[in-house]
């Protein structure tokens, strides 16, 4: 069996989620943090690759011991997110642990995932909204959020998104399923939300690009089939910051 560990983490510190020599990154310091706990050295692997500044509200995480699908220890499972925050800087937090199949993968496994990105849509910047959104001082009106809402209406279903992906990108397939994107507004937050079965590099940080230019007059969301049609990166809008985005949920 190996350990499932659900976490949330602030990744304006952190140089994206995967390891990489000399970088602090987020799957560092878990691998870090379980082998000082279960004694021995251990594979983490993530549902997820986000990349530098990008939070998440859920990640999960297998833990096993390196070369191994099963991972032996004497700590009571309810006990494992304490004593994995014990040994974890402040920017992560496990909070709850559980045992799972030795072939269970927690990226190959999920049924979709959900993004949501924040856009702080006030004319003053908060100093509490930096780093977790994107400050956007020009009002968006109802009128152009329910533009917005036409236009993320337009991506639900299976398309090949390669127009939403960053130039340069290697994948054998970009053919994603969009279960629903919504845009909603929250006091001086709106948050677009979409779940997938999959994402691009970049994609939802596009996506939002793109969602904006609908509500700044930019692109008709009339024009958004076109634009999937044309797997013409150009046409869509630009992409986001890193630091408005979440990864949300994992449905399993």
């Amino acid at each position: 069996m190996k350990l499932l560990l659900y976490l949330s983490y602030i990744g304006k510190d952190f140089s994206g989620y995967q390891v990489q020599v000399g970088l602090r990154t987020v799957q560092g310091e878990l691998c870090r943090a379980a082998q000082e706990i279960f004694g021995y050295e251990c594979d983490v692997t993530g549902c997820s690759r986000t990349d530098r500044g990008v939070h998440a509200n859920m990640f999960c995480v297998t833990v096993a011991k390196k070369g191994e699908d099963d991972l032996q220890t004497h700590i009571k499972i309810n006990k494992i997110p304490d004593a994995m925050c014990a040994h974890l800087p402040e920017d992560i937090s496990v909070w709850h642990a559980e045992w799972c199949d030795g072939e269970f993968h927690p990226r190959y496994d999920a049924v979709y995932k959900e993004y949501i990105y924040r856009i702080y849509n006030r004319r003053q910047r908060d100093p509490f909204e930096e780093g977790r959104s994107l400050h956007y001082p020009k009002k968006i009106s109802e009128d152009a959020l329910e533009l917005m809402q036409k236009a993320a209406d337009k991506l639900v279903g299976e398309h090949d998104f390669s127009a939403f992906m960053a130039q340069g990108s290697k994948v054998e397939s970009t053919v994603r399923n969009i279960c629903y994107a919504k845009v909603e507004r929250r006091g001086d937050l709106i948050i677009f939300r979409v779940a997938a079965d999959g994402f691009l590099y970049n994609m939802v940080r596009i996506l939002t690009g793109t969602l904006l230019a609908v509500a700044e007059g930019k692109i008709s969301p009339n024009e958004i089939e076109d634009i999937i049609e044309s797997c013409d990166r150009s046409r869509a809008g630009m992409t986001a910051p890193a630091w408005g985005l979440y990864l949300n949920k994992v449905k399993y």
